[in-house]
């Protein structure tokens, strides 16, 4: 099966057992919540907690991974910079955030290094913004 062009409407990913797995741990804290009606007991209370922290885990979990990814993307940026920025660009690469550093992953070789001087140069921080500034569009279907 081909996959479609990737770009900035279509790049955010969804994990469909994140999705289906939150969806059912929030119904469940409903009804834990809704039986809570019929008295307050220390089973009906636990049930309430297991599943705060259940969700807190399931989240936690989420947040961790796509960090982990960040960070990877942040070195594996800084690696691409280093061969592609011209000289007088190349010893402020440590001025990148984290934040530019991800939505500029997305540029090709060829745009990267005159977004990357607009990026520094404007002060832009803002993913959707540079992101939106991104002509060349290259996919990344491998992140988490």
């Amino acid at each position: 099966m081909a996959q479609k062009p990737q770009n900035f409407e279509n790049h955010t990913r969804q994990v469909p057992i994140f999705v289906a797995g939150m969806l059912v741990l929030m119904v469940t804290l409903v009804g834990r919540l809704i039986g809570l009606r019929h008295g307050i007991s220390f089973g009906s209370v636990t049930g309430v907690l297991v599943i705060l922290m259940l969700i807190l885990l399931f989240v936690t979990a989420r947040q961790s991974t796509v960090t982990v990814q960040d960070r990877v993307i942040r070195l594996e940026m800084r690696l691409r910079l280093a061969g592609l920025l011209p000289a007088d660009l190349q010893p402020r690469i440590p001025e990148f955030t984290e934040d530019q550093l991800v939505s500029l992953r997305f540029a090709s070789d060829a745009e990267l290094p005159a977004l990357a001087r607009k990026v520094l140069a404007d002060k832009i921080t803002d993913r959707k913004t540079i992101k939106k500034l991104v002509k060349d569009w290259q996919a990344d279907w491998m992140r988490a």
